[in-house]
């Protein structure tokens, strides 16, 4: 052991050790690993047979006794575009009343007043543990218990007058919503660590002034995801103002149907109608996502278009 520690020492080596050779000193970088993918019959099979089922879905619409011209006739009648505009303004209006009403409801329900809290909390409890058709029933009914509305000097008028078809779709599509909205915009203020709120404290700022420029801002992230899903949801929720015989899309789409024998056809038109404003909707709800995702991932996600490219020329770049 000591002969081969002073061997070692003196730039000897061992006798036990093997010699190295000349070709291994030189020699290239070894070979590439042939990589054999796996293949994935599962997901042939599955993708076969959801094929099928579609092709046959199809074929049984095509050849059902349906009157196809009659929906590309009706799809842009002015009465079926002036409904999906109207059913697109109660939508709008329903939304912005639910938002604004939610982030008060929202702040209420934090708050450390018992009071406005408790307020908050039954006003929550209500609207949504009842459906949005019976509230649109109760608004439209209202003028069985109160035939006058009487606010002293400054209105008075009979509730048949003022509870018209728009306002009882307004009031019971924002008013609704602004229960779910409540909810969405509490969950994102409490998002939003408590040392921001305190940092803002101690430089001074009021309560009113951080959460307008410091939880807010930041809670928009949160918010902003399922206001969008909110939204869609609306847009297919308006078709139940159709029991306070308020004239949107479904209404006039019907009324058509019924007087033309055409009932299916011109539900397929209501249908479309709804599929595209959803649609263009969704779009602007991944770009406002998209925005406000900066402060939060190193890396935006990709664009409809982005992902297109990247699936075209990926493969052919990923290769050169």
């Amino acid at each position: 052991m000591t002969d081969k520690l002073e061997k070692s020492s003196a730039g000897v080596p061992p006798e036990d050790t093997p010699p190295v050779s000349k070709d291994s000193e030189f020699s290239g970088p070894p070979e590439a690993i042939k990589a054999i993918p796996v293949r994935h019959w599962g997901r042939w099979v599955s993708g076969v047979v959801v094929v099928a089922l579609l092709a046959l879905l199809v074929n049984a619409f095509a050849n059902g006794d349906i009157q196809w011209g009659t929906v590309g006739d009706k799809v842009f009648d002015s009465t079926v575009i002036a409904g999906a505009g109207r059913t697109l303004l109660i939508s709008i209006l329903a939304m912005v009343l639910g938002v604004v009403l939610g982030v008060v409801l929202a702040v209420m329900r934090l708050s450390k007043n018992p009071v406005t809290s408790t307020v908050s909390w039954l006003y929550i409890w209500f609207f949504r543990g009842t459906p949005v058709y019976v509230q649109l029933l109760m608004w439209f009914n209202l003028a069985l218990i109160f035939p006058m509305l009487n606010l002293g000097p400054i209105y008075k008028d009979e509730m048949t007058d003022v509870m018209t078809p728009f306002m009882c779709a307004l009031l019971g599509l924002g008013l609704n919503e602004a229960a779910y909205m409540a909810e969405i915009c509490r969950a994102g203020l409490l998002a939003v660590d408590e040392g921001q709120t305190e940092a803002s404290h101690a430089l001074g700022m009021s309560h009113s002034k951080t959460l307008r420029r410091i939880v807010i801002p930041q809670a928009m992230r949160v918010i902003v995801p399922p206001t969008g899903n909110e939204f869609i949801n609306m847009l297919k929720t308006s078709s139940l103002v159709y029991v306070v015989t308020y004239n949107e899309l479904l209404r006039s789409t019907s009324v058509i149907g019924s007087s033309s024998f055409a009932v299916m056809e011109l539900l397929f038109v209501a249908s479309i109608w709804y599929l595209v404003m959803t649609s263009i909707f969704s779009v602007f709800q991944y770009y406002l996502e998209r925005h406000y995702a900066r402060g939060s991932s190193r890396s935006l996600p990709p664009t409809v278009f982005q992902k297109i490219r990247a699936n075209l020329f990926g493969s052919s770049r990923s290769k050169a």
